[in-house]
């Protein structure tokens, strides 16, 4: 009878066991499948739309195009100017600022991690990793604020006094502005990778007589790549998204040049103005958000590609 009642008690656990990890399965699949749904939905919403905006406006007068100047009609009983909607200014405006914000914050984060996580006593690390962590949860539109009243004037007076001609609102003062935003990012996520690093690795190559520089440089970096490579893209990817700063800083006139003295705008500053107010919806204007939107989607998609690359070719390196 004892045997018949412990044979049937681990009958019911076992099944009990494998109820609920039938249920944490299908509650994982099920997490997965709407993130993937949610994906799909996006780009589909945004074709579709984009769709409708080509049948407007061609595609090569839209990717190689050299002006943008939306001067569409606003309501459907209004008659407006004919608009240019060539997205080159955009892109080149896009990636000049994010280009500047990532070249200030990619050395400024990378630098202060290393230093937190391998020169900084205790004491110092656990003061300096609030401190930063406090200032990227600040809102952007005080960065914004800092970059119109501060930064922007600061490199006027001094492009001045050497006889260069600085516009008001410039790509420079936008990506300084943008590249101190993103400092914390790149430094925590950064932080946290190169302190996963098995101790064991840095024992190793200072019993090979390597210095800490040498073992910062040749072993914890490319064993922490990955995960350094991940925080790069998500600051490069929240510089490109970025709006408030560009407004405020750089402008929303699309100019197309390469001078980050230069007032110029982006992809996601033209997207707010073009769904902002009272707009026709069927309207070249307003369909031409939606395919900034694909723009903008296919160039965080070659970023991904591109890291994904770089890491794969360093990991095998590593290996």
């Amino acid at each position: 009878m004892g045997d018949q009642s412990t044979a049937s008690f681990v009958s019911s656990n076992k099944t009990r066991r494998r109820i609920g990890e039938l249920v944490v399965y299908i509650l994982m699949i099920s997490s997965a499948l709407v993130a993937v749904a949610v994906t799909v939905g996006i780009v589909f919403s945004l074709a579709f739309e984009a769709f409708q905006f080509f049948k407007l406006v061609t595609w090569h007068e839209f990717l190689f195009g050299t002006h943008w100047s939306p001067q569409t009609a606003l309501r459907a009983d209004q008659v407006g100017a004919e608009g240019s909607f060539g997205v080159i200014p955009l892109v080149v405006g896009t990636l000049l600022i994010s280009t500047i914000a990532m070249a200030i914050a990619t050395p400024l984060g990378l630098a202060s991690a290393v230093y937190l996580a391998e020169y900084a006593s205790p004491r110092v690390r656990g003061l300096v990793k609030p401190v930063l962590e406090i200032l990227a949860g600040i809102p952007t539109v005080v960065y914004g604020f800092f970059a119109a009243l501060m930064i922007a004037p600061f490199i006027r007076m001094t492009g001045s006094s050497v006889g260069l001609e600085v516009a008001s609102e410039s790509a420079l003062a936008a990506g300084i502005a943008m590249g101190i935003m993103i400092v914390p990012l790149i430094s925590s996520l950064s932080d946290d990778v190169i302190n996963s690093v098995p101790q064991a690795l840095r024992d190793a190559s200072y019993g090979l007589g390597a210095t800490q520089a040498e073992t910062i440089r040749k072993v914890i970096m490319p064993a922490a790549l990955p995960g350094i490579s991940g925080s790069l893209l998500l600051a490069a990817s929240t510089a490109i998204g970025e709006t408030m700063i560009v407004v405020m800083a750089a402008g929303m006139a699309a100019n197309l040049s390469i001078n980050p003295l230069d007032a110029v705008t982006t992809i996601t500053v033209q997207i707010v103005g073009l769904l902002t107010g009272d707009q026709e919806f069927d309207s070249a204007k307003t369909l031409s958000a939606f395919a900034l939107g694909i723009v903008l989607f296919c160039i965080t998609l070659v970023l991904n590609v591109i890291a994904q690359k770089i890491v794969k070719h360093f990991r095998e390196q590593y290996d």
